[in-house]
């Protein structure tokens, strides 16, 4: 019994350690070759990174076989990280370099994301459910309306909760630059959503 209760107290422990160990710290562990480093980072971030590379590729294979291949990358070159951005940015430029490649080669120049917008409510009847639901379907579908500059802005400020900073780093572009999109991101989407009777979003 005791060996049990030590065995659960140490994986506890593992599993506190973990948590309070950051991803600039994993990245200095997977620098010097710490597989263990490696698994845990992987395991926080795969899921976000997979996301990201499905809404812009609609491909589910595409999208896991650049998971992989962003995380190798992550393990060859972790020592080139100079922490000017964080870690979770630094994984989008990666994951958005091989998706904008993948799209290149399949000749299909237009990123089709599929982002959605969670939607707050706090209603709980089935009416409330319901106009939920048709409020997100029509949100889906005006944001497939949008420019591809402006959906990729859309999906990394609201969906990966990307500040102006970070999505400028991640894209490559000025934040004046980020401004101005998502202004007109905002201001197309309000008037699409309007067209559809929603105006809820249109501020």
């Amino acid at each position: 019994m005791q060996n049990v209760i030590a065995i659960n107290e140490a994986g506890r422990q593992g599993i506190v350690a973990a948590r309070a160990t950051t991803d600039e710290m994993l990245l200095a562990s997977i620098a010097a070759g710490d597989r263990t480093a490696m698994h845990t980072l992987y395991s926080r971030h795969h899921v976000r990174v997979y996301r990201f590379i499905l809404r812009m590729l609609r491909d589910a294979a595409t999208a896991e076989d650049l998971v992989s291949q962003v995380f190798l990358d992550v393990w060859r070159t972790a020592r080139q990280f100079e922490g000017r951005a964080q870690v979770s940015t630094w994984l989008l430029s990666i994951a958005r370099f091989k998706a904008l490649t993948a799209l290149r080669q399949r000749q299909h120049e237009d990123i089709d994301q599929d982002d959605v917008l969670e939607i707050a409510d706090g209603a709980d009847n089935p009416e409330a459910a319901l106009e939920r639901s048709r409020t997100s379907d029509i949100l889906r579908t005006c944001i497939t309306k949008l420019s591809p500059a402006h959906r990729e802005i859309i999906n990394l400020v609201y969906y990966h909760e990307k500040s102006v900073e970070e999505v400028g780093r991640i894209v490559g572009i000025p934040q004046s630059t980020v401004k101005t999109r998502m202004f007109y991101a905002r201001k197309q989407l309000a008037e699409l959503l309007k067209r559809h009777g929603v105006e809820t979003m249109a501020a």
